[in-house]
């Protein structure tokens, strides 16, 4: 980079010179390179042929093995984050000693210490068995008991025992039989109905604090919505009641630098839950709404909250991913205006740009490619280039119908270009269901979706969900009083106030 800016320097006195010159045209070979990548993703390489860049003769095997490689999948000591620290002192020496090399110099700490990491196993629950001795007198038959250790606490299950069950079941999908067989294997005899009696148990101590995440979600400025089929073999219904579906909706609300996951599971559909949630927004202002086009996630609202209504872009460029194959060339021109658009809502993210000047970048570089991308769309059908009842023409047809929520990004800041967080959260609840098939009763999906909404807002803010819900339960009391302090970003600090002494 010096030397690149030396020449640009060089070129403002005088006429650049043949070195200067080929040091620009490699960087500006490499930057167009560089940005080819970035604005061709990979599904687009997939499902659309794409020319292959030529190769430097002087590439060498190990570069080109370097730009192949999908990595080593080992962690530097910094990714275990959970793990227990112990600091080991030198047996010999400490800072400020003299040096025991050169008898010269002094020794001092330096800043990255060196660093082991040592992995073991451990099973899913542990249980200690404590054997207290019993004596007893042979003339008066008083019996004598050995007392109780004063840390083992008065319950039989400890709050990690709940949160960890907790954490496989809805965290990662392990109905509790498959638990209960594993457990079981290793010794620890847990049954599947006393694992639901403990997180039901633990459902209700949380509580508090799901209803203080449900509130604060409902002040979001960005809400995102969707919803998967689900099944509940117990579902009480209404006479009047008409509906056979079933479904978890999923909602992810960006409110002051923070993601919420929510999860609702019943009879409605995603925009019902999502204006029933809007029900309890204080703030007058109008949020952002992302969603696909299907009216059923679009809310009906009645309290005179109004919202600013984005569709998913990645629905919208599915379709032409669909019928690629039959339509190579101009699925290509869609599928990479719309990867322009993407790089450079990445390169906004890198240069750590705030909404509004999110919005003033896409205005500037993405809205020319989107004006492009509009007229060559309603060229494609007004002039017959294109069937309309073909794939294609359907393709080009849905966003032409739903333009306007679909650049929403081009004048509202903060907007978001496709629906793939809830997409992502989602997933949480398909895994649920592919792995346990169904709830049992309404309660049963109310516990899971707490549990659910907990832990994947827990993993969307980078918490230990694990250490939260241990948390949360051994602090139920004080959970219950002030929820507002027991949130996955701030929990950590409550314990600490309140043993202060000028704590109110």
């Amino acid at each position: 980079m010096g030397e690149l800016r030396r020449a640009l320097d060089r070129a403002r006195q005088e006429p650049i010179g043949e070195v200067d010159y080929l040091k620009l045209k490699v960087a500006l070979d490499v930057l167009a390179e560089r940005l080819t990548r970035m604005r061709t993703t990979e599904k687009t390489r997939t499902v659309v042929a794409q020319p292959q860049l030529a190769e430097s003769p002087n590439t060498t095997s190990d570069q080109r093995e370097r730009r192949t490689s999908k990595g080593h999948g080992r962690n530097s000591a910094g990714a275990y984050t959970g793990a227990r620290k112990v600091i080991l002192r030198h047996s010999n020496l400490a800072c400020g000693d003299a040096c025991p090399e050169c008898d010269r110099g002094r020794v001092y700490t330096q800043r990255q210490p060196k660093t082991l990491v040592r992995v073991v196993g451990q099973a899913p629950v542990e249980a200690t068995v404590f054997e207290m001795e019993r004596l007893r007198c042979n003339t008066c038959g008083q019996v004598f008991t050995a007392e109780e250790p004063e840390d083992i606490g008065p319950d039989k299950y400890d709050a990690t025992a709940t949160a960890m069950i907790a954490q496989l079941k809805y965290g990662t999908g392990v109905p509790f039989t498959r638990l209960e067989r594993m457990e079981g294997q290793m010794g620890i005899p847990l049954p599947a109905a006393t694992q639901w009696e403990l997180v039901e148990q633990a459902a209700g101590m949380l509580k508090p604090a799901f209803d203080q995440l449900i509130w604060q979600a409902a002040q979001g400025d960005v809400l995102h919505n969707d919803d998967t089929g689900m099944r509940i073999l117990r579902l009480a219904r209404e006479p009047s009641d008409k509906r056979t579906g079933i479904f978890t909706s999923g909602i992810v609300s960006l409110w002051q630098n923070r993601k919420i996951a929510l999860f609702f599971t019943g009879r409605q559909h995603a925009g019902e839950n999502l204006a029933d949630l809007l029900q309890r927004r204080a703030e007058q202002s109008s949020p952002i709404q992302m969603c696909d086009a299907l009216t059923r996630n679009t809310p009906k609202l009645t309290n005179g909250v109004t919202i600013l209504l984005a569709n998913c872009i990645a629905h919208g460029r599915r379709q032409f991913v669909d019928v690629a194959a039959n339509f190579p060339e101009e699925c290509g021109y869609v599928l990479e205006a719309l990867g322009m658009v993407y790089g450079n809502d990445a390169l906004a993210r890198e240069q750590g740009l705030d909404a509004e000047q999110r919005l003033r970048f896409h205005q500037q570089y993405s809205g020319p490619l989107m004006d492009q991308l509009h007229g060559w769309l309603k060229e494609q059908l007004s002039e017959v280039k294109t069937e309309p009842n073909s794939g294609l023409g359907k393709a080009i047809s849905y966003l032409l119908n739903h333009w306007q929520p679909l650049t929403l990004f081009l004048r509202e800041k903060g907007a978001p270009l496709d629906n793939n967080l809830c997409e992502r959260a989602l997933k949480k609840a398909i895994l649920n269901r592919k792995n346990a098939m169904f709830y049992k009763t309404s309660n049963g999906a109310m516990v899971g979706d707490l549990f659910m909404s907990l832990i994947h807002t827990c993993e969307l803010n980078s918490v230990n969900s694990f250490h939260y819900l241990t948390e949360l339960q051994r602090h139920s009391s004080e959970v219950k009083r002030a929820p507002q302090g027991w949130m996955p970003w701030n929990y950590g600090e409550t314990p600490a106030r309140m043993l202060s002494p000028t704590a109110a």
